[in-house]
């Protein structure tokens, strides 16, 4: 009998490690993302309802409780954290992920049950995995909330730190693996190893800049995909060994196009201490020319092309609504529309175009970078709504800027700018933008929301 119910738990994970890649798939086209979401959601409710079947499991009633809580949380969290706390709360739920790692990698030790050396290595990778992605999560956390700076945070011999917390994980892992009947391993080792994991999350995040947040949130997603595969091999579950691989994959490909988005390499993410701000000495001429939202109407009114570049400025105002029904005026006036999205506009990967897909803005009107920089000439007004970093010239032109040589959006090759913003404040990355003081840009100062309603109401008039 227990080997028909092995045989059906193993068969039914197949199916769902198959739904999981085809939910993948469905994953890399906008249009397809909802059902690819769905159909990973229902592969991983299978994949839970039929492990409830393993004649391993004791105890029904805290594996009852666990899923009621987390579906209450996940239902909140999803109905109530606004568009501009969902960076957070993706690290957040990245750090949830490692810290059930580490969980999982302290049960199995606790049990003493066919503790094989294998069994010890992928534990321990476990526990140090998760504690990494757990302790790095918070500080990411902490940076987008500003409960901490945002600047990258340095000190004189952070390298050598580095390297000594290195060589003490390496210590405790081979005390760990090659003496664990020894009573110091079962228990103060596994401190130490658990604590100089939370360490080493907590430094390998700290000298990471704010600017640079989506490629950390993207690369802690991979650890704790890493982490759920090293727990599936602690376990010997395969499904959460499939799944884990997928998501540490996806996780570190993801990785890899933020990177090239922000001219950085992977390496120098895995190793951090990157996008620090540096002082230099550039000098940015010209003078700001404000504009009033009634005057960018006329402008508006007569362009025959409007291309939107939105920001995490968007997100903060809430504007993507209103946003969408000027597009919809300015197409009843005559005027093609495009959205173009900088891979890390906004603080996490994709959060521009899950902004605008919030306001139902199709598809079809969103262009990535290099798509829409090849005719971004021809466009009458490029309207930079909430963005920075991702449309600072200064990354073609100034050779002394931390950002030199960055790919963004050339927004200041449109024959006329419309800059939204609340002031004249610099980006995540801390650095002041020559595109404000084009002789093309009109600066529009305010709250984003309201001036793009003024201009709607002026088009209804």
């Amino acid at each position: 009998m227990t080997s028909n119910i092995d045989l059906v738990i193993n068969f039914t994970y197949v199916i769902a490690a198959g739904l999981f890649i085809y939910g993948l798939k469905l994953l890399g086209h906008p249009s397809s993302a909802r059902k690819g979401n769905l159909v990973s959601a229902v592969a991983m409710l299978i994949a839970i309802v039929v492990t409830l079947l393993d004649n391993n499991i004791i105890n029904f009633q805290w594996i009852a409780i666990a899923m009621l809580a987390g579906s209450v949380v996940g239902f909140f969290a999803a109905r109530l954290i606004a568009m501009t706390d969902m960076p957070e709360m993706v690290s957040l739920l990245n750090g949830v992920g490692g810290l059930a790692s580490v969980f999982v990698a302290w049960a199995t030790i606790q049990s003493g049950a066919g503790l094989t050396a294998f069994i010890l290595v992928v534990t321990f990778l476990a526990l140090l995995i998760g504690g990494v992605t757990f302790s790095g999560s918070i500080v990411a956390w902490a940076k987008l909330s500003e409960r901490i700076t945002g600047r990258a945070v340095t000190f004189s011999g952070q390298a050598v730190v580095n390297g000594i917390i290195v060589l003490a994980i390496i210590a405790t892992g081979y005390a760990f693996v090659a003496q664990p009947d020894l009573a110091l391993t079962s228990t103060e080792v596994l401190y130490i190893a658990l604590g100089l994991s939370l360490l080493f999350g907590i430094m390998l995040v700290l000298p990471i800049g704010g600017a640079d947040m989506p490629v950390v949130i993207s690369l802690l997603n991979s650890y704790s995909g890493l982490a759920a595969c090293a727990a599936g091999f602690a376990l010997q579950n395969n499904i959460l060994i499939v799944a884990g691989s997928l998501v540490g994959a996806s996780g570190i490909i993801l990785t890899n196009i933020m990177c090239k988005a922000m001219n950085r390499s992977l390496s120098n993410v895995l190793f951090s201490g990157f996008m620090a701000v540096h002082k230099t000495d550039m000098v940015i001429e010209g003078e700001v020319k404000p504009l009033s939202a009634d005057d960018a109407f006329y402008v508006l009114e007569a362009a025959q092309s409007v291309v939107v570049i939105p920001g995490y400025g968007m997100a903060v105002a809430q504007a993507q609504h209103v946003m969408k029904e000027l597009q919809l005026q300015l197409e009843e006036n005559g005027c093609e529309v495009a959205y173009a999205i900088h891979p890390v506009a906004g603080r996490m990967p994709g959060h521009m175009n899950v902004l605008l897909a919030e306001a139902d803005v199709s598809y079809e009107h969103l262009f990535e970078m290099d798509e829409i920089n090849k005719r971004i000439e021809n466009f009458d007004v490029a309207m930079v709504i909430g963005a920075n970093d991702v449309v600072n010239p200064a990354a073609r032109e100034m050779k002394g800027s931390p950002i030199y040589g960055m790919p963004v959006i050339n927004a200041d090759l449109a024959k006329n700018v419309f800059v939204l913003k609340r002031g004249m404040a610099s980006g995540f990355a801390g650095i002041d933008n020559p595109l404000f003081f084009k002789p093309n840009t009109r600066m529009i100062f305010g709250d984003a929301k309201e001036t793009l309603g003024t201009i709607v109401r002026q088009f209804n008039d």
